[in-house]
């Protein structure tokens, strides 16, 4: 689900404000490493 997420964000679909507490954490470790850490506000 993390992954999910993750990709929404990085397509624009689903702002990180917007990703379940639960899988926050999961979906920001996802975006730093896949160089995206300005995705993560």
């Amino acid at each position: 689900m993390a992954m999910f997420f993750a990709q929404r964000v990085i397509l624009g679909k689903t702002e990180y404000k917007d990703v379940p507490a639960k899988l926050k954490e999961q979906v920001k470790e996802i975006l730093i490493e896949s160089g995206l850490e300005e995705l993560v506000e």
